[in-house]
């Protein structure tokens, strides 16, 4: 069925971990794979997708070609294999908002470097589509990257919580230049989100009341040191909160996001959850959990599995917001379902039973 082109802007942890899982699952021959809804998804499989642009402001990653620079500092995504050179070289893209102050030094930014036309680069590229990668908290950012997709003819893929596919004005904006976009804010194979929907799902389902909750998580990434700034995680607090509270038919006291940045930790992220509430006969019920991953490879598969959606709604000429696999995949998507629906819809979805 063809090449997947994929663009990538911010070549962070996220992006490594991508890009070294496709290198690692291109020829598997597994009944299944871990991390990813279907080794075949919709005639498309992880070989199929290649990366033929990228953008990033870093200095030391600039001019590097791709497989070399998703290892190149302060990337800390922990090594899946080995990458074969690409041929396609980090191009220096806009700064805009991309970067806090305080992480100037961290992200080694050159401030004199000129920033290439990104809408020309994915016309010459050809890409198909273009995931944003940017640090939380990249508003002006975020929608540059979206003008330039809608100027290049491109689909667009918003892994963080800057609400884009979400939004009613830009949605239609991609509608009506006939293009698809999936968003916002990427949710991980098992991260601290989905967890927390599950629990707080079972309590309710249970005909347990839900007092109050927190969900607290550290990590020791450049996405952690970057959201030190209460100011960088307005929309992040948003996006993780209404995906766990939207579950529940009633209001809940609630505390959700980032809590410290802890160096040593590196790529690994670490989860505290807590739900206070009472059940039969109005006794307390009080569930504590725990949960380590690596940060970064933990939503990969669920992107190799986006992209291979939006892929298909190219194929099929499918414009606008996509419903099922944002529902499914994404914190803050157009329309928030139960999990157990988003997965049913983008098995239908892939059937070719449900348009978008």
């Amino acid at each position: 069925m063809g090449k997947i082109r994929v663009a990538i802007a911010g070549l962070g942890n996220c992006a490594s971990a991508l890009i070294q899982g496709v290198e690692f699952y291109k020829d598997w021959e597994g009944d299944s794979i871990p991390g990813l809804m279907h080794i075949n998804f919709g005639g498309y499989r992880v070989g199929d997708i290649e990366f033929v642009a990228a953008f990033d402001v870093n200095s030391l990653k600039i001019g590097k070609d791709i497989a070399e620079a998703i290892f190149v500092e302060p990337n800390c995504c922990a090594k899946i294999c080995d990458v074969p050179p690409m041929g396609v070289k980090v191009l220096p893209g806009p700064i805009s908002d991309g970067v806090a102050p305080h992480m100037f030094e961290a992200f080694h930014v050159d401030r004199n470097l000129k920033p290439v036309d990104v809408a020309e680069v994915l016309r010459e590229s050809r890409a198909d589509m273009l995931i944003n990668y940017l640090p939380v908290g990249s508003y002006e950012g975020t929608r540059l990257y979206a003008e330039a997709a809608l100027e290049a003819g491109c689909a667009f893929i918003n892994c963080i919580p800057e609400f884009i596919a979400s939004d009613e004005a830009w949605a239609k904006r991609f509608e009506e230049a006939g293009l698809p976009i999936a968003g916002d804010d990427i949710k991980s194979q098992v991260g601290a989100t989905i967890l927390h929907r599950v629990l707080a799902e079972l309590f309710h389902d249970r005909g347990v009341h839900i007092d109050a909750m927190y969900q607290l998580n550290i990590g020791g990434n450049t996405d952690f040191l970057n959201m030190t700034v209460e100011e960088r995680l307005k929309t992040k607090r948003v996006s993780k909160t209404e995906a766990v509270k939207c579950l529940l038919p009633y209001d809940v006291p609630t505390r959700i996001g980032p809590s410290d940045y802890v160096p040593f930790l590196e790529d690994k992220k670490i989860c505290f959850i807590r739900i206070d509430g009472h059940g039969f006969g109005n006794l307390p019920i009080r569930l504590d959990a725990k949960l380590v991953v690596n940060d970064s490879p933990n939503s990969a598969g669920v992107v190799i599995d986006v992209i291979r959606a939006v892929k298909i709604a190219l194929d099929r000429g499918i414009a606008g917001p996509l419903i099922s696999i944002s529902a499914y995949a994404f914190k803050h998507p157009p329309v928030q379902v139960s999990d157990k629906i988003a997965r049913m819809w983008v098995e239908e979805f892939i059937e070719g039973k449900r348009e978008r």
